[in-house]
């Protein structure tokens, strides 16, 4: 871990709130930009990583230097457990000993090489991986966390729980992502539907959009939002503000960002992510900003 520059965890208070969704597009921008990049899934029980990178079904080999990352490109390289399940649909049942023991294995183990950055991409909550993940990496650094959250209050609850917890360990709060804040799509993209007397959906979509067509092209090219979860408390941004820790920005609920995650892909490859894509890009550029100043004052 000596020859790993920067060290990022991203953590959530819930799962499903799109943590590593925000993993694996941080590691492909980082990437893009000609760093030198790992990312490390150690969510144990449930793997998401190989899926979002387009990875399944590939093995991790051994040489004389140890584990080799699976490699998505030249300078970005990939490690999970999901690599070394017999099945995709393998149920991983083990204990916290067991946890611990093949976490330390991924950082003592693997050959990593020289990297720029290792992005972690932990469990949600703050169990026995988290704990792991922090004493093993204390003694080399770790530059902070982000917690990626939803608006909700529901889901902001464990978020407390979260910055809680890096506090607690010492482990500096990054900042706070607040993702699917409002559904965000062109409204091109909708399907319109009514309900009939009986119960019923009516697909009236090629009605709609023939009569904007004629009555109202330039409709066509706006993009429509809506309000998914209630953020009438505020949303993550005042939580920020009462925690004292910084809030990186907001990312709306993107179909399309959705549909890279499933297929593998970097959201900022082409221009299907139009919505998603460039909030991201300003979150992941700001951060990038923010490490490389701070190195720059610890060399001086």
């Amino acid at each position: 871990m000596a020859t790993v520059k920067h060290k990022i965890l991203v953590l959530s208070g819930k799962g499903g709130v799109g943590k590593s969704t925000f993993s694996a597009q941080l590691s492909f921008a980082l990437a893009a930009m000609d760093f030198q990049v790992g990312l490390l899934d150690i969510d144990i029980c449930g793997p998401s990583i190989p899926k979002m990178l387009g990875l399944e079904g590939q093995d991790i080999h051994q040489s004389n230097l140890g584990w080799s990352p699976i490699y998505v490109e030249s300078n970005l390289g990939v490690m999970s457990i999901g690599f070394m399940l017999p099945h995709p649909d393998e149920a991983v049942i083990w204990r916290g000993p067991r946890k611990n023991g093949i976490i330390k294995q991924f950082l003592k183990d693997v050959y990593w090489g020289e990297l720029d950055f290792l992005v972690v991409d932990a469990p949600p909550g703050t169990s026995d991986e988290h704990i792991s993940i922090v004493q093993f990496l204390q003694a080399t650094g770790i530059d902070g966390a982000i917690i990626v959250t939803t608006p909700q209050q529901v889901s902001l609850i464990d978020v407390r729980k979260e910055v809680s917890f890096c506090k607690k360990v010492g482990i500096n709060v990054l900042g706070v992502i607040e993702n699917m804040s409002g559904l965000s799509q062109p409204l091109s993209a909708f399907q319109f539907k009514r309900m009939t007397m009986n119960g019923e959906e009516e697909d009236l979509t090629e009605w709609v959009m023939s009569c904007l067509k004629e009555k109202a092209p330039e409709v066509l090219n706006l993009v429509a939002c809506s309000e998914v979860f209630d953020s009438s408390g505020g949303g993550a941004a005042k939580m920020c503000s009462e925690m004292g820790v910084p809030f990186l920005g907001k990312v709306p609920l993107d179909p399309q960002l959705c549909k890279a995650a499933e297929e593998g892909r970097s959201c900022f490859s082409d221009n299907k992510c139009g919505v998603s894509a460039p909030s991201l890009k300003r979150i992941i550029e700001k951060l990038v900003s923010t490490q490389m100043a701070e190195r720059m004052d610890d060399v001086a």
